[in-house]
């Protein structure tokens, strides 16, 4: 079950990191982060009401996520340029 889920969360951050950069633009990396974990929480196919354990059960994972989507998406914008 976690497996699916954190493949799902993996998904989601990149979906997220996105958005929040639409979203708010540069210079704002904190609300931004914030915004997509609050996405990734919100868009997790499991019941509402495990949400918050899985939020505070994967916090760790779901942090990660999200950096790893901000490198991955600065990476993919420098090899554009």
């Amino acid at each position: 079950m976690f497996n699916n889920i954190k493949l799902k969360i993996k998904e989601l951050a990149s979906i997220a990191v996105v958005k929040a950069e639409e979203a708010l633009g540069s210079n704002k990396g904190q609300q931004k982060k914030e915004m997509a974990i609050k996405f990734i929480i919100d868009k997790i196919p499991i019941p509402s009401f495990f949400k918050p354990i899985i939020s505070v059960f994967l916090s760790s994972f779901i942090d990660d996520a999200v950096e790893l989507a901000v490198e991955y998406m600065k990476n993919g914008f420098n090899s554009q340029e």
